[in-house]
């Protein structure tokens, strides 16, 4: 019976040889980099003209992580990819085969997986910092101002728990395509549109992306955004639970139903 170190490093050789999720991790730096880099120039340029309550609240750690809604797709894409490709390609057999303790396979899986999405989302949550600070050129802040550092860890943990949610849906429907039909819209559409509808506020504030993002966050009600009832590591612990949800419903489903 396999050692549960073999399976730890069976799972990363999977992950690290496959081009595709490469491909999509370098996606999530580019993206999110690119793309705050942008909009940082952007709100730089026309802070002037914002209005009075915008300027107040303004609060460029946030602004420096604009381009996470985008970002953190990419990162979905490789949490579905991770899980998905074994039972798209029909190796989730041989694996099970291999390694006959389900829950010592999946939950191998999910640590390779979520270890180098964090070392990724770090890597990107404190890079696009630090660029798109230079770019705000007279509006920006710096590591050390309190909660900044928090902030700025912060992105990184939140990209990590996007790619396990991703996982753990991923296992529940076992699906790659069902899996993307799901939280692409839920992430990129219905969640926004929600947070901006008034009626639909109280419900938005407690869905994973919404709450997870409070963590980036430096100024209470930043940009003039509504103020929510809990704080960052609060916002963060919510999102967790999603996450704790999913994962546990994928080795339910995973130890329940076969290959």
């Amino acid at each position: 019976m396999a050692s549960a170190s073999a399976v730890l490093e069976s799972e990363w050789t999977k992950i690290r040889t496959v081009a595709s999720t490469k491909w999509t991790l370098a996606a999530v730096l580019l993206i999110t980099l690119g793309v705050g880099i942008a909009l940082s120039a952007v709100t730089n340029a026309l802070f002037d003209d914002m209005s009075e309550n915008e300027r107040a609240t303004f609060d460029p750690t946030f602004v420096s992580f604009s381009g996470m809604i985008l970002g953190q797709l990419a990162m979905i894409v490789f949490g579905v990819l991770v899980v998905g490709t074994e039972y798209s390609s029909g190796m989730i057999r041989t694996s099970l085969q291999a390694v006959p303790r389900r829950g010592l396979f999946y939950a191998s899986k999910v640590a390779a997986a979520s270890a180098l999405a964090l070392v990724v989302g770090m890597l990107t949550s404190f890079l696009t910092f630090f660029a798109c600070q230079a770019v705000l050129g007279g509006h920006r802040t710096s590591i050390g101002e309190p909660g900044v550092l928090r902030a700025v860890v912060g992105g990184g943990l939140y990209l990590m728990l996007i790619a396990m949610l991703a996982m753990g849906v991923t296992a529940m429907l076992r699906s790659s395509m069902l899996a993307l039909g799901i939280l692409m819209p839920l992430m990129f559409l219905v969640s926004p549109i929600l947070a901006a509808v008034p009626g639909a506020k109280k419900v938005a504030r407690y869905l994973p992306d919404q709450a997870g993002s409070k963590i980036m966050q430096v100024v209470p009600g930043a940009m003039d955004s509504d103020e929510v009832p809990y704080g960052p590591w609060g916002g963060l612990g919510i999102m967790a639970l999603w996450v704790a949800a999913a994962l546990i419903g994928g080795y339910l489903v995973l130890k329940n139903r076969d290959a």
